[in-house]
């Protein structure tokens, strides 16, 4: 039997009821709410695996509600609008925004079943990239974030991440709940003050998140140092994220007592510019994440599209870089990307010589600029001899027979002149 956290938001109780009992029939676990805030409050009690929600509501429409979750990073599951009267272009919306899929009202219940499928496949994807960092990359620097995280796995207590703004914060966050145990947000950051023990409560043998300290007032770094006071006593691990260094913490704000209460276990995220080494890997994750979750064809790079993203400097870090991917692969509908459609998403000039560094297109992978580089070696040497192959392969340092079969191999056609010829 299967059981899966499904949360269905629809202000029509016969609806709500009707599919809860279809998707349950199935061996599916749901939870309703009727209402946008009640969507919020079980969102921020357990992420669901995916959510069924209704575009137009009374107290806040389901569009506003997925532009909130977006812009606050807690759009990390699958979302499936729903709407009876809603038009292609909001449909549109929704999607751009980060909406899996749409369902109009009445909807089929072969569809439903088919979507319901699609988003918790879709889920378990997105669990797995978010608590298996091998997905951040390969590189060294990659490899260090990784090894420390996993020292830090072993200690109890809490732990600041800091790294710039952008940083994959709340993915490398999860890295520290255990399988089976809470996840918790505070629906609102006001909720750190007003309900500490409500959410320590929720957050019972688990994890609580309570994201970037950098961006809140006195008042609410106050209420962290309360909630960090009392985690022991509900068994829980305070996981903080700041887009500031410890030190700029400590400078900024003396007398408070949060920055000292998290400086015994601090991580470092590395910027996306100093893994470069790890953009094309990064680029197909997300491009394989992309496939599934906007039903449209593996997006393709051109080794040109992908120079220009190891070149840039990213001041978004991975936030920036999984638009960017994002947007690049919905605009190319199934074509190859090029270089000029990534310089202009990142609001660069394309280049309109790529081999105008030292002549060369560095922009190639290493065995096709080694091939340019050897072609325009013997194409200059053959110029300079005037096509004397006996002299061209003195001066090179390859025997004749070589020399042509090497010529052939790179594409390079020469007239033999007489006494040459059998040298093959």
């Amino acid at each position: 039997m299967r059981s899966s956290d499904i949360l269905i938001v629809d202000d029509e109780v016969g609806i709500r009821d009707l599919l809860s009992e279809i998707l349950q029939d199935e061996g599916y676990t749901v939870t309703l709410a009727e209402n946008a805030e009640e969507a919020r409050q079980l969102r921020y009690q357990n992420r669901p695996a995916m959510v069924l929600l209704d575009i137009w509501m009374p107290d806040c429409d389901g569009i506003t509600l997925l532009k909130e979750w977006a812009k606050n990073g807690q759009l990390n599951m699958p979302v499936v609008m729903m709407s009876g009267h809603a038009s292609i272009d909001t449909a549109v919306e929704a999607t751009k925004i980060g909406a899996l899929d749409f369902l109009e009202k009445p909807i089929a219940l072969q569809k439903l079943l088919q979507t319901v499928d699609r988003a918790l496949k879709h889920s378990e994807m997105q669990t797995a990239a978010g608590l298996s960092f091998d997905r951040l990359g390969n590189s060294p620097t990659a490899q260090e974030l990784s090894k420390k995280l996993e020292m830090a796995a072993k200690q109890n207590g809490p732990v600041l991440l800091t790294g710039e703004a952008g940083s994959p914060f709340e993915a490398v966050a999860r890295y520290f709940r255990k399988t089976g145990t809470p996840w918790v947000e505070a629906a609102k950051v006001e909720h750190l003050v007003d309900t500490p023990l409500e959410l320590l409560q929720k957050a019972g043998s688990g994890v609580l998140y309570v994201g970037d300290i950098a961006q809140y007032s006195k008042n609410i770094q106050n209420g962290i140092a309360f909630l960090l006071g009392k985690a022991d006593r509900y068994n829980v691990r305070i996981i903080a994220a700041s887009s500031r260094s410890l030190e700029e913490l400590l400078e900024s704000a003396p007398e408070s007592k949060l920055p000292e209460l998290l400086s015994p276990t601090v991580i470092g995220i590395p910027s996306l510019r100093s893994q470069r080494d790890d953009i094309d890997f990064l680029v197909n994750q997300i491009s394989i994440e992309l496939t599934d979750s906007e039903k449209i064809p593996l997006p393709k790079f051109s080794s040109g599209a992908l120079g220009i993203l190891r070149q840039y400097d990213w001041p978004g870090n991975f936030d920036q870089l999984r638009q960017v991917i994002r947007t690049l692969a919905l605009e190319a509908e199934g074509s190859e990307i090029s270089e000029p459609a990534a310089a202009a998403v990142l609001g660069q000039t394309p280049i309109v010589d790529s081999e105008s560094v030292g002549g060369f297109n560095f922009n190639l992978p290493l065995r096709e600029l080694r091939e340019e580089l050897e072609r325009r070696y013997f194409e200059y040497h053959i110029a300079q001899e005037g096509q004397n192959m006996s002299r061209v392969a003195q001066k090179v340092g390859l025997e004749r027979t070589h020399l042509y079969r090497k010529l052939k191999q790179l594409g390079i056609s020469v007239s033999r002149k007489n006494g040459e010829k059998g040298d093959e």
